[in-house]
């Protein structure tokens, strides 16, 4: 296996903190991101080649292997067990190689796991478990309002998912055996989805509820009427009570968002009016207003 240099391709040296190779992962996948190159097979290899490195450097344990271990950092414990058991009851003249141990101990350790398949032995060996994988999906709001399908390229296989409605940002859905492939036909590693959804709507989301501010004109405060008001999904008509106060807040049962994995179910939606002051009066409207505020007094 080629030794690939993660931190090459993520832009950062070995010694930055985890939050700057979250940083440099999040820039790089954005630039490279299929959607926004499409037929781009450059942009798609690189985007790959992100996703694998934040896969291996984003994980504390897995990093710390990565930089003991370099291309074979995936059997890291077993071969430091297996050079530590050979160790105590061997003592080998050949050259030493890489943190302490021999070039015959490293040999010997890869026949053990994969059987002496390399070199014609007998086969078997010890199974492992394919690598979890991780991976961070971006979506925007209206998105995730729906079920729908989507397909991802993960390490080079399409997976074809369904992202149910109301997913929330930041949630991860683990799907199993979607990871990495496993070894010596061991179980494949899991695939864990980080969602990160952007709202430029004019809704403030908190779960499966919405909350928005609307204007709302003096006279229809004063008077009561109607008032169109936009939802998520359309509009819909308002009966407006006479003398309105503003900051008055009104509940849209059922015009909120989607609830994550029940079917038909929905938040509610919460309109805060706030009323807007006539501006450019004219000589009419002065006297009508000093009228009426002569009657007040």
């Amino acid at each position: 296996m080629a030794f690939v240099d993660y931190y090459k391709i993520l832009g950062v040296s070995k010694h930055v903190s985890d939050a700057d190779i979250k940083k440099a992962y999040r820039k790089l996948a954005r630039k490279y991101h299929p959607d926004l190159n499409p037929n781009d097979k450059e942009a798609e290899k690189k985007f790959k080649e992100i996703n694998e490195a934040n896969e291996v450097l984003s994980n504390p344990e897995n990093r710390k292997k990565y930089d003991q271990y370099g291309e074979h950092w995936k059997h890291g414990d077993p071969y430091q067990n297996t050079a530590q058991q050979q160790q105590k009851s061997q003592h080998r003249s050949s050259q030493t190689g890489p943190g302490g141990y021999s070039e015959a101990d490293f040999s010997d350790f890869f026949e053990n796991m994969f059987g002496g398949a390399a070199s014609g032995g007998r086969g078997g060996g010890v199974k492992f478990r394919g690598q979890d994988v991780n991976a961070e999906l971006y979506l925007d709001l209206r998105a995730v309002y729906e079920t729908h399908k989507r397909t991802l390229t993960i390490n080079g296989k399409n997976i074809r998912i369904t992202i149910p409605a109301g997913v929330e940002n930041g949630q991860i859905i683990k799907l199993k055996g979607h990871g990495g492939k496993g070894v010596n036909g061991g179980p494949n590693g899991d695939l864990y989805i980080q969602f990160t959804i952007s709202n430029d709507s004019k809704f403030r989301r908190d779960k499966e509820h919405l909350y928005a501010t609307v204007d709302l004109d003096l006279y229809t405060a004063l008077l009561g009427g109607v008032l169109m008001v936009d939802t998520f999904n359309g509009k819909v008509k308002l009966n407006i009570k006479p003398e309105t106060q503003n900051g008055t807040k009104v509940k849209l049962k059922g015009k909120g968002f989607p609830k994550y994995k029940k079917e038909g179910q929905y938040g509610d939606l919460f309109i805060t009016y706030q009323i807007t002051t006539p501006t450019h009066l004219s000589d009419k409207e002065k006297a009508l207003i000093s009228e009426l505020q002569k009657l007040r007094s």
